[in-house]
């Protein structure tokens, strides 16, 4: 049984490898629980959809499917939720883990369509994310995300103040995370914002403006707290909010190739 469950997780994790530990009940229910997210996975072929292997989690929802494209081995948890109201739609790539009661949103409304969400190859996301992508967003190959991860690319105008803020319109720009980021639980990143590639953000960091590649990021709101080279892994704390520390702005021509 634990050779037979390890071949066939390696298809999609190939690095994968069982701990020696694991009882006999522990794997003969994670492989029920697989082989039912599996069949639930191979639904969307009633809709002319080829599943690639999807493992899909109980009450996943899509809305207007023909606008998502996915990539082989897609893992979806319980209660996802993808919306695909958009003129670019969502592209999931190859390996995609999507945590519990995610929701990828990318607007809601029908007079004026949000942009696109497009996440690459091997992109890990924790529980309770939400992903917006109103103005467009990109998330990297490789990018692991910690939990109640949260991004919003569209900003409500309310300059004037005798005019009710809901019918002041909105400012949509681009989110850019590149790829290799460790994004630590409760992040949040606004609207026009990237981050380079090789990047780490302290959990509870309030990101809003951009900065260079292999950046340790960190605060509310985030600046810049040292570049990441050859730092000592047990240095920061990732499961912990950071502390609050002043803003500091970064020229764009530092985060221009990121």
């Amino acid at each position: 049984m634990k050779a037979l469950l390890e071949r066939i997780i390696r298809l999609r994790n190939p690095q994968f490898r069982l701990a020696p530990a694991l009882s006999e009940y522990l794997l003969w229910a994670f492989g029920w629980q697989q082989g039912l997210a599996l069949l639930r996975g191979s639904r969307v072929l009633l809709h002319g959809r080829n599943p690639k292997a999807m493992l899909r989690g109980r009450g996943v929802r899509f809305f207007n499917l023909p606008q998502i494209r996915w990539g082989r081995f897609l893992k979806l948890g319980d209660y996802v939720y993808c919306s695909a109201i958009s003129t670019g739609g969502i592209q999931l790539g190859d390996h995609v883990s999507l945590g519990a009661f995610s929701r990828l949103v990318v607007s809601t409304t029908l007079d004026n369509p949000g942009q696109f969400i497009h996440l690459g190859d091997r992109v890990g996301i924790g529980e309770f994310a939400y992903l917006g992508g109103a103005g467009g967003l990109v998330i990297g190959d490789d990018c692991i995300i910690g939990q109640y991860f949260s991004c919003h690319p569209e900003n409500h105008q309310f300059a004037d103040p005798d005019v009710p803020i809901r019918l002041q319109g909105v400012e949509r720009q681009p989110i850019v995370i590149g790829a290799n980021c460790w994004i630590g639980s409760k992040v949040t990143v606004l609207s026009g914002v990237t981050i380079g590639a090789g990047s780490v953000v302290a959990a509870g960091a309030v990101v809003t403006q951009s900065f260079p590649p292999n950046s340790l990021i960190g605060g509310v709101p985030a600046r810049l707290l040292r570049p990441r080279t050859h730092v000592p892994t047990d240095s920061v704390r990732m499961d912990v909010p950071s502390t609050d520390v002043p803003s500091m702005n970064v020229p764009d021509s530092l985060y221009a190739n990121g």
